[in-house]
């Protein structure tokens, strides 16, 4: 399987696939209902900028057809994107909006996993989170080469398996090689915080817009440590921090 991943990625929106030219697209989506799935439950993130997309969607689509969402909610989105590739009909009238980071579930061959990214429609990424690694001063990781150089493999947390800081410290392990030990189980990101400054783990991977806010003191004090960014280039706040694509020894990683 090719291991080239992306980073840049919070959620895609996949296709049923269609094709045809503009005039047969007119005909065929006129007076037909597009839907748009969901992911996650309704008032979320995911939800509210679907919803968003589906006010202005069918203006741009030959044909106007009415565009409408509904939500299929579970395991992370995992069920949505097996549900887009095993049971929506490719007739171009189901767009499915789940978690970018099920792409690298197939990656690391996750159970679960009944999709094949590769045959998707791919339509876009409505929005992009920048994936991070944060660790303690206190774990003596404090660098990507410390990182590296490190004899004991580095402890992260993580909710559990289909999520960010799971699949994130997967993907640093058997793609890029670094040694890491993932301990899973934690209800959420501040609980992998508090483990974290007590030494229980080192620190964990998720998105940045998350852990900037959430971890501000200790990192505004130098206790907490951004050493890696999982993004294809530098986000303009973390410009000195090496990124994960460096780690790759060649195109396939």
């Amino acid at each position: 399987m090719a291991k080239r991943v992306g980073f840049l990625i919070a959620a895609v929106l996949t296709l049923s696939h269609f094709s045809g030219a503009s005039h047969a697209a007119q005909s065929f989506f006129e007076g037909k209902t597009v839907r748009i799935i969901v992911g996650f439950s309704a008032g979320g993130g995911f939800d509210t900028y679907s919803r968003a997309i589906a006010r202005q969607l069918g203006k741009h689509i030959p044909g106007n057809p009415t565009v409408i969402v509904e939500n299929m909610p579970g395991a992370g989105s995992l069920i949505l994107a097996n549900h887009m590739f095993k049971v929506a009909k490719p007739d171009g009238l189901t767009i499915g909006n789940f978690h970018g980071y099920q792409i690298l579930n197939q990656v690391v061959e996750s159970p679960g996993v009944d999709f094949d990214a590769r045959k998707f429609e791919w339509l876009g990424v409505p929005v992009q989170d920048t994936g991070a690694c944060a660790l303690t001063k206190a774990s003596g990781i404090a660098s990507l080469e410390k990182w590296k150089e490190a004899k004991m493999p580095v402890k992260l947390g993580a909710i559990g398996t289909g999520e960010v800081t799971y699949i994130s410290a997967r993907i640093l392990k058997e793609v890029l090689g670094l040694p890491v030990q993932v301990i899973a189980g934690y209800k959420g990101t501040s609980d992998i915080r508090i483990a974290a400054e007590s030494g229980e783990v080192a620190g964990g991977c998720w998105q940045w817009e998350s852990i900037k806010p959430t971890w501000r003191n200790a990192l505004e004090a130098g206790d907490v440590v951004v050493v890696l960014q999982m993004i294809p280039k530098p986000h303009p706040e973390l410009l000195k921090v090496p990124l994960a694509l460096s780690l790759a020894k060649n195109d396939e990683e």
